[in-house]
């Protein structure tokens, strides 16, 4: 009975011994994965500051290339025009306004009135193979453009003769050329009226640094900077003012020479048209 007590005895000890060595081990394990996760959240947290860090200062320096390029190019537009005096910078910005303003609306007119003569001359030599004017007529009304304004009044006067129809397309034809050029002659005197005024302003600031050097009696940089700042300002705006504009000048003056050879091919079709199925 001794001995089972003994043996009992020694057993919970042994149990209780192992249960605290197994409850030491799975602590110091726990404690090493926490110092584990904690080493590995700090790295990572490190980490995550240390990307958002860089992804401030990209985002800072591409936002500072932003604001520089749209600084340089407003504020320097601003500062230069206000540099070179309102009063004569004024006159200069307004040629260009109105010149791009009347050269719109020309873009716009001459790109309306492009027409497929070729697919309007065989309406036309179709409807007259068949004897049907009237519905050459309405084929020339539904159609938009000068060509088909111009083969409108040569069918209109064509029962009075060719002739008489040749002299109605040629008229016509004139008063087609004038709506084509109309506005032309606008943007040239803007053309030639911005760099007069640029030169203006050269002229006043160059009086005013002599202003400056008789009143101040003696030459200096610092008095004449200014009113030659203004000289050079006015003529620089007021040469490129004139540059755009004669630039889209040309183009408008290429479109209606394309447009008026257009029209008098296409006239001279027309007529061989009527001579051809003999409207007379």
């Amino acid at each position: 009975m001794k001995k089972f007590a003994f043996y009992t005895l020694c057993l919970m000890t042994f149990a209780l011994v192992g249960a605290r060595m197994d409850a030491s081990a799975q602590g110091k394990q726990a404690r090493g994965a926490t110092e584990k996760a904690s080493d590995t959240t700090a790295k990572s947290a490190d980490s995550s500051a240390a990307a958002s860090a860089d992804t401030a200062a990209a985002a800072n320096e591409a936002a500072a290339v932003v604001n520089e390029g749209e600084d340089s190019m407003h504020y320097m537009f601003k500062q230069k025009f206000i540099e070179g005096d309102v009063i004569w910078m004024s006159p200069v910005l307004l040629c260009l306004i109105f010149g791009l303003g009347v050269i719109i609306e020309r873009v716009i007119y001459l790109n309306l009135a492009t027409t497929n003569t070729t697919k309007l001359l065989k309406k036309v030599e179709d409807a007259l193979k068949g004897g049907n004017l009237d519905a050459a007529k309405d084929i020339c009304r539904n159609t938009r453009g000068p060509v088909a304004s111009i083969f409108y009044q040569g069918l209109e006067r064509s029962n009075e003769g060719v002739d008489i129809a040749e002299k109605a397309v040629t008229s016509y034809g004139s008063v087609q050329m004038g709506q084509l050029e109309k506005g032309l002659i606008w943007i040239s005197l803007f053309i030639a009226l911005a760099p007069m005024l640029g030169f203006l302003g050269t002229v006043v600031g160059m009086i005013q640094a002599f202003d400056a050097i008789e009143i101040a009696g003696d030459i200096s940089p610092s008095l004449v900077a200014g009113g030659i700042k203004v000289a050079l300002l006015t003529t620089v705006f007021g040469l490129i003012v004139a540059m755009i504009l004669q630039v889209f000048y040309n183009y408008l003056i290429s479109k209606v020479d394309s447009l008026v050879n257009t029209m008098e091919d296409a006239s001279i079709s027309l007529i061989d048209l009527l001579v051809k199925y003999g409207k007379k």
